[in-house]
């Protein structure tokens, strides 16, 4: 069977939209003269919908989606189709809806095949919407018998996991029934290193069952969280014989009949990977929430120079206004790396003290600060200062304020609400300083876009007198050990001693990410590139004793 894979990036919400998308999709597939075009889980509103599927509103506008595609399948009458989309479940019981795939062809639903086992971990939450498939059905299509399943439903192949999340294995269900070939429509959210999972399970199944299997994922950006397409097909000995590229969007067509070679799968380089999906995030986030520009401060360290970079790589240069806001605590080279990156990659580029405003706020501030000696509550004025010039210039021109603050600094809260915490996206939310350093150089492998400086400086908020960030934090290849223990994996201070780390640095760190639940609860969005992020997979709570 000649298949399209058809990797595209829906807008969330947007049923006309990405109706259109489809019907832009089979023109082009229509040159490469397939049997079948198959979509991404969901493509008919994007993923995730989120409360929008609580909308009875918005599920009708999803039943109209679906009847135009009907109109548009009749013009292609040599061509079939596979999409995903809500559809409202028989009977009157549970949530009403199931997150169905749909084969249409010659102007007529013909089949369609819900997903049967509904994601609750992480970022996911179906369960909230959707009824489970209650069981598995084939599909015909000439003279295969194609078993469909959607995203999770694949994911339980005992081969993968030593503890399988759920009872049921549908890709095994769909073989025993006598499936020719197993197609599976997802909505696969990036993380590093996930690409290199799905790749073994999709040849783990396809190998196990002796089938060709087809696999189309969802490509782009929605709030935090980024996909990658990497859509692929592989024969029935596991081998892969079409790979489509990551963070793009692609039609391919494949001939389920032809080998595969493992030489068409290339594995990419982790680090370049984050990059890719970071500014995918970010270029998406932009357009699809109506920005056209964004606006950063710009501090001369290697956080606010990495977003800046990503920014301008995301949307171009000339949509970039980087502002760089010292006080009197600021070095002169800090302003003058500032304006170099500026420089280097031809972004706007502006200077706006913030001395004169930072000493009226202490003026103003006088009486109630009387007999109390200066601390953090002064630096983070200045942190406050900033955030309001950047909230201001964003108001007046309609530029989107990207926060610059990374993983590490949010984990344990060093960083200032309302102050450099403020914006409407957070580029680096996910990343851990370390790996910043990491994108920093690979940023710079072709030439020097970040200035030297700005990297091999030692990490400063600059609101103080020589102050660097460890004179607070532990050395950052320590924290963020810690933090990736805490955090993604979940460890108890004790394990996380036991593999080598100090007992009372660990129990700071722990303590540190503990108490500022409160900021993270008030943070931007971040875009998710770990397995572990915090946002909405994060469900901690704040007024907590544990």
């Amino acid at each position: 069977m000649r298949i399209v894979l058809a990797q595209l990036n829906p807008v969330v919400g947007d049923v006309p939209g990405n109706v259109r998308r489809v019907r832009q999709a089979l023109e082009q597939a229509r040159q490469l003269r397939p049997h079948l075009v198959v979509f991404s889980e969901l493509m008919l509103t994007g993923y995730p919908p989120r409360d929008l599927l609580a909308r009875s509103w918005f599920v009708d506008r999803v039943d109209a989606g679906l009847a135009d595609v009907a109109r548009i399948s009749a013009q292609f009458p040599d061509i079939g189709m596979i999409i995903g989309a809500p559809v409202r479940s028989p009977g009157g019981l549970g949530k009403g809806l199931l997150n169905a795939a749909i084969l249409f062809a010659g102007g007529k639903e013909q089949f369609r095949q819900a997903k049967s086992l509904l994601p609750t971990y992480d970022v996911f939450d179906e369960t909230r919407y959707f009824d489970a498939a209650e069981g598995v059905q084939l599909a015909k299509v000439g003279s295969e018998n194609i078993g469909i399943s959607i995203c999770e439903d694949a994911w339980n192949s005992p081969e993968m996991w030593e503890r399988a999340e759920y009872a049921r294995d549908p890709v095994a269900e769909l073989a025993s029934v006598g499936a020719t070939l197993l197609i599976n429509i997802s909505a696969s959210p990036f993380a590093v290193g996930k690409e290199a999972v799905r790749k073994r399970l999709v040849a783990d199944h396809s190998a196990r069952h002796r089938l060709p299997f087809v696999f189309v994922n969802q490509v782009g950006g929605n709030d935090e969280l980024v996909f990658d397409g990497r859509s692929m097909a592989f024969d029935s000995q596991g081998r892969p014989q079409l790979v489509l590229r990551s963070f793009q969007e692609e039609l391919a067509v494949v001939e389920t009949e032809s080998s595969g070679a493992e030489s068409k799968y290339i594995d990419i380089d982790p680090i370049e990977s984050i990059h890719d999906a970071l500014a995918l995030g970010v270029r998406d986030y932009v357009r699809k929430c109506g920005f056209e520009k964004v606006v950063l401060g710009l501090s001369g360290g290697i956080d606010s120079a990495v977003v800046c970079c990503l920014a301008a790589a995301a949307i171009g240069p000339e949509n970039v206004l980087g502002i760089t806001m010292p006080s009197e605590y600021s070095s002169r080279g800090s302003v003058e790396d500032s304006r170099r990156l500026a420089e280097n990659l031809g972004i706007d580029f502006r200077e706006v003290c913030i001395t004169e405003a930072y000493h009226a706020y202490l003026s103003l501030l006088a009486r109630e600060f009387a007999g109390r000696k200066p601390d953090t509550t002064e630096e983070n004025l200045q942190a406050r200062v900033r955030g309001n010039i950047l909230m201001a210039v964003s108001n007046k021109l309609g530029h989107l304020v990207l926060a610059t603050g990374n993983k590490s600094e949010l984990a344990v809260g060093y960083c200032t609400l309302y102050g450099d915490m403020s914006g409407g996206l957070c580029v680096l939310a996910d990343v851990p300083k370390t790996t910043v350093y990491a994108l920093a150089n690979h940023i710079n492998r072709s030439r020097e876009m970040i200035p030297l400086s700005s990297i091999r400086k030692p990490p400063s908020a600059e609101l103080r007198l020589d102050q660097t960030d460890q004179d607070t934090l532990p050395p950052y290849d320590v924290l963020d050990a810690i933090i990736a223990g805490y955090v993604d994996e979940g460890l108890s201070a004790d394990q996380i001693v036991a593999v080598g780390h100090d007992r009372k640095t660990v129990e700071w760190v722990i303590r540190a990410v503990n108490r500022n639940e409160y900021k993270r609860r008030q943070a931007a969005p971040g875009l998710k590139v770990t397995s572990r992020a915090f946002g909405t997979g994060w469900r901690m709570p704040i007024a907590a004793r544990y």
